[in-house]
C-alpha cells in the first residue's frame, strides 16, 4: 500500500501543479492586446494542451485515491470526520478542474468577458483547496 500511496501522491502534485498554471495561462489571455492573434493562439494552444494532460494526469490521482480509501478502510466508524471532510474537497477540485474546462471553451469560443482580476482571483481558489487537504489528511481536526 505505500507504492499505492507515493503514486498517488505524485499525481495529485502533478495534477495541482497543472490546477495551479491554467490559471495563470487565462489571467495572460485576458491580458492580451486585441489584434494580437498570434499570442491569443499561442495561449490558447499551451492552455488546451495542458488541460488535457491535466485531466490526464487526475485520472490515476483519484483512482489510487479510491484504492487507497477503500484499502485502508479509512472513513468508516467514529473519529474518522477528517475523511468526509477531505472527500468533500476532492469534489470540490473536481468541480474547480471542470470550471477550468468552461472557462477554457469561453476563452476559445471569445465569450468570456472576465478580467484578468478575476482570473487572479480564481487561480487562488485551487491553493485554498489544496491546504484544507493537506491539513485535513495530516491533522485529522476531526
Amino acid at each position: 500500500m505505500l507504492w499505492v500511496k507515493a503514486f498517488h501522491i505524485v499525481f495529485v502534485a502533478s495534477w495541482f501543479a497543472g490546477l495551479f498554471y491554467l490559471p495563470r495561462i487565462f489571467v495572460n489571455l485576458a491580458m492580451v492586446a486585441p489584434g494580437s492573434a498570434a499570442e491569443r493562439d499561442r495561449l490558447l494552444l499551451m492552455a488546451k494542451k495542458l488541460l488535457r494532460f491535466t485531466t490526464l494526469l487526475a485520472v490515476p490521482a483519484l483512482a489510487l485515491g479510491v484504492w487507497l480509501w477503500m484499502g485502508y478502510g479509512i472513513g468508516w466508524g467514529p473519529g474518522n470526520g477528517w475523511m468526509h471532510a477531505k472527500l468533500a474537497v476532492v469534489v470540490l477540485v473536481i468541480g474547480y478542474h471542470h470550471a477550468c474546462s468552461v472557462v477554457l471553451r469561453k476563452l476559445v469560443n471569445g465569450t468570456s468577458r472576465r478580467s484578468h482580476v478575476w482570473f487572479r482571483w480564481f487561480n487562488e481558489a485551487p491553493v485554498l483547496l489544496l491546504l484544507a487537504a493537506v491539513v485535513l489528511v495530516v491533522v485529522k481536526p476531526f
